[in-house]
């Protein structure tokens, strides 16, 4: 059964684009058919798949459609292309920021709104083990959409007090709004993925502490995720394989990737 994960938070710049890449990236490594769906109008998650393609197989990839004319025609399809074995893109462009527009000219209710994405992806996801989902760090139909669509969500928070504070109210939200007032029928958090900008700064550790405090400690994921050059690196050249510091980056996602599988019972 198809298992569609959401990364999120509230505060941008946290580190949710390149873990929701790593991890998909990871999975596909595991021969589990993983969709990466990008829904932020930004693109960074597209930007690094379409360049990893090219890191592949030195081919430049085009889509057939951008994800918010798939949209208009009921058609998700059309803006899905094959990254590597295992792992396909769903492509995001500046153009999907109008998606809460078309919306609006679809449905009067929000809450219509809301479940309209989840009926388009149905058919879609099927297809796959995994759907990995990237969302704009707003409050914004995009995001309700989304979350609805998910079975789990997975918190990613920076060592910063802001970003702590996004990670907060994101779960609050998740609760009051999008399972209370929505009534997404499978979606519950996986937990908290840390990002430390500095291992062992006084800040950092301030913050971690302050989380585990604030969410316990069991709703952290053991593996927090340190500030790597090589991590930095892929968003200019996409994901490369061949040296020692791409190695490195693996071991860890390896290490993310089997906690969240063994928090969704999905461990081998």
């Amino acid at each position: 059964m198809t298992q569609i994960i959401t990364f999120g938070n509230f505060k941008g710049g946290v580190g949710k684009t390149t873990n929701a890449v790593q991890v998909a990236y990871e999975l596909s490594k595991r021969n589990y058919k993983t969709l990466l769906m990008d829904l932020d109008p930004q693109a960074n998650a597209t930007n690094i798949l379409l360049k990893t393609k090219a890191n592949i197989d030195d081919e430049l990839a085009h889509f057939d459609s951008s994800l918010m004319v798939a949209v208009q025609d009921k058609d998700l399809t059309k803006s899905i292309i094959n990254i590597k074995e295992n792992l396909d893109l769903m492509g995001s462009a500046p153009d999907f920021a109008l998606f809460p527009r078309f919306m609006e000219k679809m449905f009067k209710d929000y809450t219509d709104r809301v479940q309209y994405l989840s009926k388009l992806i149905e058919p879609v996801a099927e297809k796959y083990d995994f759907v990995i989902v990237d969302i704009p760090p707003t409050i914004s139909l995009i995001t309700d959409a989304a979350l609805y669509a998910s079975d789990w969500c997975l918190v990613v928070m920076q060592t910063q007090q802001q970003s702590l504070d996004g990670a907060s109210a994101f779960i609050d939200y998740i609760q009051d709004d999008i399972v209370n007032t929505y009534k997404a029928p499978r979606l519950d958090v996986i937990g908290i993925l840390a990002v430390l900008i500095q291992a062992g700064a006084p800040v950092d550790e301030t913050t971690m502490n302050n989380a585990i405090k604030y969410f316990g400690k069991e709703n952290i994921l053991p593996t927090a995720i340190h500030s790597m050059q090589r991590l930095k690196r892929y968003g200019i050249t996409g994901i490369t394989t061949s040296q020692r510091y791409d190695k490195k980056v693996f071991a860890v996602y390896k290490q993310v990737t089997d906690e969240i599988l063994d928090r969704i019972g999905m461990s081998k």
